[in-house]
């Protein structure tokens, strides 16, 4: 890896600075109410304590991969979906990477029966549209225990009770996953609106994983699950865009304090920009989305969606084509739609047109320019 694959100081300082809407010190949200509800509502049934572990986004690469079960050559690790400070320290991509050290915390414990709630920003590359940001927020709920008994029963009953916190009396399936730090692990999906929906993933902790914090696996075991706030927030309070939980609209704010349901607030007209562009194969919408935000800057929230309406390799190009767009073997032309709405503001043809541009130069890798 490369210097250029590392974070910017201006990157890092933009990450650092984003607000966390599950932490109260940084202002009321109902993504707080909402994670409440579900501590309550596992603790009620458990009768567990409850530790709270809120630490930096800043972790070294260990903890977020290592100590968690991840393999060297696990795809996750790539530089195109991690964001990287240097070789050994990256933002976060879950808060799971938290948890290694928290359980250090409970060697040479006994009679131990306590919830960790682990909430924050995890930083990640993702698409840009309706239900996806760079910096989701995440909750990790790890029920520890100094007991070696702990089975695919009370990981039920863990789910049941999740879901009835987050969405009370909705249908939801459990199906097997596969997670480097659980045994056992199940993907749990909602039925909303006729959809099935991921909701969160969870399993029995696995034993190296305790190991590897001192705590014998002979005599501890315990339970992990991690879901997504924005997923769960909207889903329960049925809001259509992602980008209404920051909104400053004052229409919107007095609605992203409660678990109230979502009430309409209209919307302004949409700018729709189409771009051909060239780029290396292995982009995907994921890193396009990323390169984006990164360019648009704090403009990013006026994208409501991109969306790949085509995907051609060089290889399948015409040859005019070709010709016309300076392509090069290991790259492809995309055809992109940028639907560009602001939620509190209306934009001129001219300030949409500049935005354009701006995506344009940070996505097009071809010798020839088409800007307007």
């Amino acid at each position: 890896m490369s210097t250029t694959d590392y974070l910017t100081t201006d990157q890092l300082s933009r990450a650092l600075t984003l607000r966390d809407l599950t932490d109260p010190a940084h202002g009321e949200h109902a993504m707080q109410a909402l994670l409440d509800a579900v501590v309550t509502a596992l603790q009620s049934r458990w009768r567990s304590t409850v530790r709270h572990v809120r630490s930096s986004p800043i972790v070294p690469v260990r903890e977020n991969y290592d100590r968690l079960g991840y393999g060297p050559d696990d795809v996750t690790r790539d530089h195109r979906y991690t964001r990287y400070i240097s070789s050994t320290v990256m933002l976060r991509s879950h808060t799971s990477a938290d948890v290694t050290t928290a359980l250090e915390d409970y060697a040479g414990r006994r009679d131990v029966d306590e919830l960790l709630v682990v909430p924050g920003l995890a930083y990640r590359r993702d698409a840009v549209d309706r239900h996806h940001v760079g910096e989701p927020h995440q909750v990790d709920l790890w029920r520890v225990r100094s007991t070696p008994d702990t089975d695919d029963g009370e990981l039920l009953a863990m789910i049941g009770c999740l879901v009835d916190a987050v969405l009370p009396g909705t249908e939801w399936t459990a199906t097997d996953a596969v997670h480097p730090y659980t045994v056992g692990g199940r993907q749990i999906d909602v039925i909303h609106d006729g959809e099935c929906l991921e909701l969160a993933e969870c399993g029995r902790i696995h034993p190296e994983v305790l190991r590897g914090s001192g705590l014998d696996p002979e005599q501890w075991s315990g339970l992990a699950l991690g879901m997504g706030l924005e997923r769960a927030l909207m889903l329960r309070k049925g809001i259509p865009d992602i980008r209404y939980l920051r909104a400053e609209d004052p229409r919107i704010v007095s609605q992203m304090l409660t678990l109230e349901p979502w009430r309409h607030v209209s919307s302004l007209p949409a700018s729709r920009r189409d771009l051909s562009v060239v780029l290396d194969a292995e982009e995907d919408e994921e890193t396009l989305g990323d390169r984006i935000r990164t360019a648009l800057g704090d403009d990013a929230d006026v994208i409501e969606s991109v969306e790949v309406l085509s995907r051609t390799a060089h290889g399948d190009l015409p040859e005019a084509a070709r010709s016309r767009l300076g392509t090069q073997e290991g790259q492809v032309n995309l055809l992109l739609r940028i639907v560009l709405r602001p939620l509190d503001r209306t934009l001129t043809s001219d300030q949409a047109n500049a935005m354009r541009n701006t995506i344009y130069r940070a996505v097009h890798e071809g010798p020839v320019l088409e800007l307007i």
